[in-house]
C-alpha cells in the first residue's frame, strides 16, 4: 500500500510536487535583498540631501546603477515567485489560475524592464 497519490505514482513524484526549486529561489532572493536593500538604505542616508539633483549624481556614479539593476530585478522576481505561490493555493478555478499567472508573470516582467530601463535612463543621462 503507498500513500502517495495516483498522479504522484505516475510522475514519480512526492507529495509536493517537486516544489523544491520554486522553495529555493524564494529563499535565494530573499538572501540577496538583504545586502542590496542595506546598501540602497544606507547609500540614501548618506546622501547630503534627498533632492532630484542629488539622487539622480547618485544614481548615475560608479557601481550605484548596476546595483540598482540588481535590486529592481531580485526584488521583481522575489515578488512574482510569492504572488505564483499565492495564485497556485487560492485561485482553486483553472482558468482564473491561468489567467491570473499569466497576467502577474506580465506585469512582473513589465516592473522589472520598467525599473532597469529608469535606472539605465538615469544613469546614462547623468549630467
Amino acid at each position: 500500500m503507498s500513500l502517495r497519490s495516483p498522479l504522484g505514482r505516475v510522475r514519480g513524484m512526492g507529495a509536493s510536487g517537486g516544489g523544491t526549486h520554486h522553495w529555493w529561489a524564494q529563499r535565494v532572493s530573499s538572501v540577496a535583498m538583504i545586502p542590496l536593500c542595506l546598501w540602497f538604505v544606507l547609500s540614501l542616508f548618506g546622501l547630503p540631501e534627498l533632492d532630484y539633483l542629488s539622487v539622480r549624481a547618485w544614481m548615475g556614479a560608479g557601481v550605484n546603477p548596476a546595483l540598482l539593476s540588481l535590486l529592481v530585478l531580485v526584488v521583481a522576481h522575489h515578488s512574482w515567485l510569492g504572488v505564483q505561490v499565492i495564485v497556485e493555493d487560492y485561485v482553486h478555478a483553472k482558468g482564473a489560475k491561468l489567467f491570473s499567472l499569466l497576467g502577474s508573470t506580465f506585469v512582473h516582467a513589465v516592473i522589472a524592464a520598467a525599473g532597469v530601463f529608469a535606472v539605465v535612463k538615469v544613469a546614462l543621462t547623468n549630467g
